[in-house]
């Protein structure tokens, strides 16, 4: 245990005393003496933390939910901007590149592209079926989003008529969303600078998700937000989209979060499952909040929720039973972005802000409750709040070994690697 949580909780030492102890940590030593600070707090003084980008320029990869590195761990994507400040608007582009590893690690720049945001950028990620050396992200082209493969020197290999959001693990087919309808009702995943045509129809038959055959480049709407307005109970007349899309390890199924506006800021999210071609559309978890999540394997998805009456609770979700089991109560006790180790052994998590504008990235051993804290990040909530907030979106190596994540925490959106090898081993 850290010795900072042992003290803190002591019963012997008076509150005043604890609350002084607090109020130094979290100023005077962690500005002065952050060596001591990760001591305290994490029970080991060394910053395992490995900047890989440098300003001026601001650097991110994007989302937790897909591994930056290529399949021999030489290469890592990135985007560039040259803000940090606001939400991009119409005309402001974003670099699409990659950083080549090893001494003297620099950024170099593939391309631009006009579709983006700060949560999961150009939703760039490595082709499935050359992680090696084809990468895919969205762009704008004539006034539509559309879908780019390149190679790692920056040639163009194809375009595809839709965005993409999710790729199948054998690179056959993608999976889009509507990123204009996203723009207006959750600003911070959807991408500025196109026109939803069905934006007056709370939930039309011709929106959904498209499964895109990255071979023939042809689409087809597998899964309509008309029909899933039909399951369960949905505000009648509210306004639906769709986000969060990912495969299963197997790409046998999909999971989604399937959303309705309530009142004019709110939305609910429910979780659903289909199959990898639509069918069988099925509500997973309908709960007072649904949040962030990861398939542990074809069968079984951890998830963040919150449901009536009750605390929030990572659960673990059972799809063919449709049951669940609380992971973690004790010491997950907040939402995080969750992704399991490529052996299934750990979970990579962070936090939010606490109340010193501190972010938590973390490992958990989901099957004996082992939490181990590896670094506590200053992301202030004054200036980086909102969908311009930098959350630290964990990600793991494909190997297992590192961890990549972007911050905030010197003044500057950066991306860092950090070796995690002795502890997962």
């Amino acid at each position: 245990m850290a010795i900072y949580k042992a003290l803190s909780g002591s019963p012997v030492i008076p509150w005043r005393v604890r609350q002084g102890m607090e109020r130094w940590l979290e100023s005077s030593c962690r500005d002065r003496m952050p060596a001591l600070y990760r001591w305290l707090h994490l029970g080991d003084a060394r910053d395992r933390l490995r900047p890989v980008t440098s300003g001026p320029a601001h650097h991110f990869f994007g989302y937790y939910d897909k591994a930056p590195w290529n399949a021999s761990g030489t290469l890592l994507l990135a985007h560039e901007a040259t803000f940090n400040d606001r939400p991009p608007g119409p005309e402001d582009p974003v670099s699409v590149g990659l950083l080549r590893l090893g001494e003297g690690t620099r950024y170099q720049t593939l391309a631009t592209s006009l579709a983006w945001n700060w949560q999961q950028g150009s939703m760039l990620q490595w082709h499935p079926a050359d992680p090696e050396r084809l990468l895919l992200h969205n762009d704008r082209r004539n006034g539509r989003f559309v879908s780019l493969v390149r190679n790692t020197d920056g040639r163009e290999v194809n375009q595809y008529d839709r965005p993409v959001y999710a790729v199948a693990p054998d690179g056959c087919h993608a999976y889009s969303v509507n990123f204009a309808r996203l723009h207006s009702h959750r600003p911070g995943y959807g991408y500025a600078g196109a026109a939803d045509p069905s934006a007056d129809d709370p939930h039309p038959g011709g929106d959904g998700i498209h499964r895109i055959d990255l071979a023939s480049g042809r689409s087809e709407l597998i899964v309509s937000l008309d029909v899933l307005a039909s399951i369960g109970d949905v505000p009648h007349g509210a306004f639906q989209w769709i986000n969060h899309v990912q495969v299963s390890p197997d790409g046998s199924r999909l999971a989604y979060f399937h959303i309705a506006r309530t009142g004019e800021t709110g939305w609910r999210a429910r979780l659903f499952v289909c199959g990898a071609e639509g069918a069988d559309p099925a509500c997973l978890l309908d709960a007072d909040v649904v949040s962030h999540y990861d398939w542990l394997d074809n069968g079984k998805i951890l998830i963040w929720a919150k449901r009536a009456g009750l605390a929030g609770h990572f659960l673990l979700v059972d799809v063919a039973r449709k049951d669940c089991s609380v992971i973690g109560a004790d010491v997950l006790v907040e939402d995080g972005h969750v992704s399991f180790s490529p052996d299934r052994a750990w979970v990579l998590n962070d936090t939010y802000p606490d109340r010193h504008d501190m972010r938590t990235l973390m490992l958990f051993r989901w099957q004996d409750s082992k939490r181990i804290d590896l670094a506590r990040l200053h992301s202030p909530k004054s200036r980086w709040w909102g969908e311009i907030r930098c959350d630290l979106h964990p990600r793991w190596s494909r190997n297992g070994k590192q961890v990549c994540i972007d911050s905030v925490h010197t003044g500057e959106r950066q991306m860092y690697v950090m070796d995690v090898d002795d502890i997962v081993a």
